[in-house]
């Protein structure tokens, strides 16, 4: 992996003896640093930030999933992220499309869990209006740390029974059928998760983009075109003026660029 835009404060580590770029795998450590959450300043409680993939023509996913856009490298982010925050959110239909399971304990990143007061893997939270998910799955059934699931005030009583008969903790983040965006925020921050992270899929990112809540977009680009009609990252109505987000840092493998954006 290979740094293109630096990052202040974060030694490169890809710059070897006598200043000489060196294409390596980053160790975890290195990646970590690379994507630390910033540090509490006392302006904001929280930090959500996003972590997705699109190809060259601005797909997100191919055949319903994300994975066939993918790559190794993108895989280590992808871990990277999940390992630093305290949540992992994501919309329904996407659990249901990318097979979601717990969140697994990595040995690599234990003890920077435990010095940061962090549970050992970050729980996964499903936002869900109607609650037509299979509460028998392993997600439910047996993650090490329980699955939240973020719904609305007006979701069927019986659902809401059988996601906490399953072992799930249920969080109203909505008044009516739906989640609030800010509110799902405000509602995790209260159970002590203020380092979240979405991976979508791309109508939930819509409602936090036009909420006005998304802090960061660690966004890879795969250098792939697929044409079709797949989904952009993002969908659902757009905001009445672009908002824009400043570049952090730009790694680039085997020609798959890693973003990292942030809203000025």
């Amino acid at each position: 992996m290979r740094r293109l835009f630096p990052v202040p404060a974060v030694t490169d580590p890809t710059v070897g003896p006598g200043g000489s770029e060196a294409d390596r795998e980053w160790s975890p450590a290195e990646l970590a640093a690379a994507y630390a959450y910033p540090e509490p300043d006392g302006r904001r409680r929280t930090w959500l930030r996003a972590n997705m993939v699109s190809t060259l023509d601005g797909a997100a996913q191919h055949d319903g999933r994300s994975q066939p856009i993918s790559s190794a490298a993108d895989m280590r982010v992808f871990g990277t992220l999940r390992a630093l925050a305290d949540v992992v959110i994501a919309g329904a239909e996407t659990v249901r499309q990318e097979g979601y399971r717990p969140a697994r304990a990595r040995a690599d990143f234990a003890e920077a869990r435990r010095s940061a007061g962090q549970a050992p893997v970050p729980a996964i939270a499903v936002v869900s209006a109607s609650l037509e998910l299979d509460f028998s799955l392993p997600l439910f059934t047996s993650p090490l740390v329980p699955t939240l699931v973020l719904t609305g005030a007006a979701a069927a009583p019986d659902r809401i029974a059988a996601a906490e008969k399953a072992g799930a903790r249920v969080v109203i983040a909505g008044d009516g059928v739906g989640v609030d965006p800010a509110r799902a925020v405000g509602a995790l921050a209260e159970l002590g998760h203020t380092r979240l992270l979405t991976e979508g899929g791309p109508r939930l990112l819509g409602q936090f983009v036009t909420s006005g809540v998304l802090d960061e977009l660690c966004l890879t680009v795969s250098p792939m075109l697929t044409a079709g009609d797949a989904q952009r990252i993002a969908g659902g109505p757009a905001v009445e003026v672009p908002r824009r987000f400043a570049l952090v840092s730009l790694l680039e493998e085997e020609g798959f660029l890693f973003s990292r954006y942030r809203r000025d």
